[in-house]
């Protein structure tokens, strides 16, 4: 069982702030997308398999929490609002089963 220490609590908008943050800086290197208004990373070519692995291991170290391989699928990370959504799930229940 994996458990991580608290962490300061943060709000959806937060997560969602934080999120765009990475992904404008590491992932598109600074390139000004509006990702809250994209349907699909993976569709849009945003994302591939490496930059899902990357945002999986970001949102591990800076959320804290774990990532199971079963969760790493479009329904959790294809999306800004899913990513989110996921992260705040993770959070509610922080050890994998």
């Amino acid at each position: 069982m994996n458990t991580f220490a608290a962490t300061p609590f943060r709000t959806f908008d937060d997560i969602r702030e934080e999120i765009v943050a990475y992904i404008t800086d590491n992932i598109l290197l600074g390139e000004v997308v509006d990702l809250l208004r994209v349907p699909s990373l993976l569709g849009e070519g945003i994302i591939d398999s490496t930059g899902a692995m990357e945002i999986v291991s970001y949102l591990e170290n800076t959320f804290a929490i774990a990532i199971a391989d079963a969760e790493i699928v479009p329904d959790n990370l294809d999306s800004i609002d899913k990513i989110c959504a996921f992260v705040a799930r993770k959070q509610a229940r922080p050890t994998i089963e």
